[in-house]
């Protein structure tokens, strides 16, 4: 099997740019604080993978800052680029190279290493992988590329329940599925609530 690429689509922790969901309920000082903390998590396991990683960056201008090189250093670094959210995953998908792909955001602070090292050990078997989310959406989303492959994101619901569930039916009918444990993403103040109650 060629070797895993994983693909994170991040915001450097800024007030009024990262989180502004979590800062409506929260405070912006405190979504920041979270944010810095599960984009730290994520990072930490995507440098323990094995995968080749690349960090899909937004703003675009986070790329010509100090700060964002500095947080995100040793790692490859492209910007995001304009467009929906399906405009940039699709634009992920055409940059990579043939092989398994992960797709991971930093909003789940459960995201480990091993995580993701069993996401590729799943598609060995299977044609595409599904981490859950909590909310109907999902932490990880994983396919092999090949030669012909389509983006599966065209007219996904996003932010809401339906977003696994829209990826899903547009995997080729015949689509081998796996699915991995269901985390929770941090969005709203009741999901931070909920993993704090949880680590208990």
């Amino acid at each position: 099997m060629r070797p895993a690429t994983l693909l994170v689509f991040a915001k450097p922790p800024r007030i009024g740019l990262s989180k502004t969901r979590l800062a409506a309920g929260l405070g912006k000082a405190e979504a920041r604080r979270i944010a810095t903390f599960t984009l730290a998590r994520t990072l930490r396991a995507a440098r323990t993978s094995g995968c080749r990683v690349v960090i899909y960056m937004a703003p675009d201008s986070a790329l010509l800052t100090r700060g964002g090189r500095y947080l995100f250093s040793g790692f490859d670094l492209k910007p995001q680029g304009k467009g929906s959210l399906t405009e940039r995953l699709g634009r992920g998908l055409r940059e990579a190279p043939l092989g398994p792909v992960l797709f991971i955001g930093a909003d789940a602070p459960d995201v480990t290493a091993k995580r993701l090292r069993d996401a590729v050990s799943r598609l060995q078997r299977w044609d595409a992988v599904f981490g859950p989310a909590r909310d109907g959406g999902f932490w990880l989303f994983g396919l092999h590329k090949r030669p012909r492959t389509k983006a599966p994101f065209d007219g996904v619901r996003w932010s809401g329940p339906h977003a696994m569930e829209d990826v899903w039916s547009r995997l080729p009918p015949s689509s081998r599925i796996g699915l991995l444990d269901q985390l929770i993403d941090i969005d709203e103040a009741d999901d931070w609530t909920d993993w704090v109650r949880g680590q208990g």
